[in-house]
């Protein structure tokens, strides 16, 4: 893996300024007090694990029950990897990109930013650590690699929303969710629309009853896993998936 490949997710949080993100400004749309965001840490006794270890993921550690925290990594983690294939995409453009182009995905790396900082912001001292991430199989100079990865990447995020939603505990929590479930269902129609007009809400994602797919989250992991440069260990991921 080269160097390159992988994303520079301390230095874009120092070189990242845009005041219309502001964390705590963002954190006030969503509509969370202070005490929703520190009550976090009380809803669980059980410590998060600081090591992403391990090599395979076995489907009979797959579980079913889980706590707040859980799943605010679960999703801190997708966000994490979606703020940072962005800012790969956006540090140098793929050839052909149209000005139109460019804004957009401009706009969806902030989103991602802002996302990742939200849940960075919510899990304090029992977040995961940061990440980093191997997109060596994506060429970057190349359109259709990039949105191709970015469909993955989108489709898979707001499935992996809907698949865990259920067992949120916290009110508050859960109208997040809602509303960062629902922008990056927005950035999935916008790259798939980029790559097939026809294809924004085709029967891939959408079923006949016109709802959006949900995915549990082995097969989420199991999804991003190949950018992943620690594969997850399920006995010793911070969340039980």
């Amino acid at each position: 893996m080269k160097k390159e490949d992988v994303a520079p997710l301390k230095q874009e949080k120092d070189q990242f300024q845009n005041p219309h993100l502001h964390r705590r400004k963002f954190l006030a749309n969503l509509g969370l007090t202070a005490v929703a965001i520190t009550g976090i840490t009380a809803c669980t006794k059980t410590e998060s694990s600081t090591a992403l270890s391990g090599s395979s993921v076995d489907e009979s550690m797959y579980g079913t029950h889980y706590n707040d925290i859980q799943i605010l990594n679960y999703a801190f983690l997708l966000e994490q990897l979606e703020a940072a294939f962005y800012i790969n995409v956006t540090n140098s453009f793929y050839s052909g990109a149209t000005s139109l182009e460019k804004m957009r995905l401009e706009q969806i790396r902030d989103h991602e930013i802002a996302h990742r900082e939200f849940f960075k912001t919510a899990l304090g001292g029992s977040g995961i650590p940061d990440q980093q991430f191997d997109f060596s199989s994506i060429d970057f100079s190349d359109r259709m690699s990039v949105l191709s990865a970015s469909k993955t990447f989108e489709d898979t995020g707001v499935s992996a929303y809907n698949g865990i939603a259920y067992a949120i505990n916290s009110p508050d929590y859960l109208v997040a969710a809602g509303k960062i479930v629902s922008v990056e269902a927005r950035h999935a129609a916008y790259i798939r629309d980029l790559l097939d007009p026809l294809s924004f809400a085709d029967d891939t994602v959408i079923d006949s009853n016109g709802l959006d797919l949900a995915s549990k989250p082995y097969t989420v992991v199991q999804a991003i896993s190949p950018y992943l440069t620690v594969k997850p260990d399920m006995k010793s991921f911070p969340f039980n998936i």
